[in-house]
């Protein structure tokens, strides 16, 4: 009897340690897709085998690996669903925001336009005033003044650019009269 339990204990044997060897697989397939959570990487077979150092096919031959991945890659999708939702509402809000903005720096612009239009239709109707109010008797006569005004301001311009050569001139002699009396003392000192 002695020889008939061997076998079946060591049967026992290789299964507990079979069953051991799973549990710590799954245990590090457990690990590996919280890990790739935290680290908000994309959970897929791939990645969890090579994480929890596990072969592909035990992660899908096995009923309880095959269900964690896929209960990851799962709420994974979810997630990136709601994070494109939130993305899309986000940029949604951000252009509604910036249609508001434009448009009121539209109402602004057209209220300067408006403003601008109004100044320079008060400008154009004073230009008109102003026009009107000369006669022709009028500009004639201002015409006149005005050649008679340059004319006088070129000849004052020219006797003033005479006076400035004689002043030159006046003070070279200056200059000239006070080196020859310079001179003459000189002279009469050393004598």
């Amino acid at each position: 009897m002695k020889a008939a339990s061997v076998p079946g204990s060591r049967t026992a044997a290789a299964q507990a340690a079979r069953r051991r060897k799973t549990e710590i697989a799954l245990e590090r397939v457990h690990q590996a897709i919280a890990r790739l959570r935290r680290e908000k990487a994309r959970v897929s077979v791939a990645a969890v085998s090579r994480r929890a150092e596990v072969s592909r096919t035990f992660l899908y031959d096995n009923l309880e690996a095959r269900t964690a991945v896929a209960t990851a890659m799962a709420e994974a999708g979810e997630r990136r669903s709601r994070m494109l939702v939130d993305q899309d509402s986000e940029r949604e809000a951000t252009w509604r925001e910036r249609a508001m903005n434009a448009e009121d720096g539209l109402k602004a612009a057209q209220a300067e336009i408006l403003t601008q239009r109004t100044r320079m239709g008060d400008l154009l109707g004073q230009i008109r005033d102003l026009q009107a109010e000369w006669t022709e008797e009028a500009v004639q006569r201002i015409t006149t003044e005005n050649t008679t005004l340059k004319q006088r301001l070129r000849q004052l311009t020219a006797e003033n650019r005479s006076l400035d050569e004689r002043l030159k001139a006046a003070r070279s002699n200056l200059r000239f009269q006070d080196r020859r009396i310079a001179d003459l003392e000189a002279q009469i000192v050393g004598t």
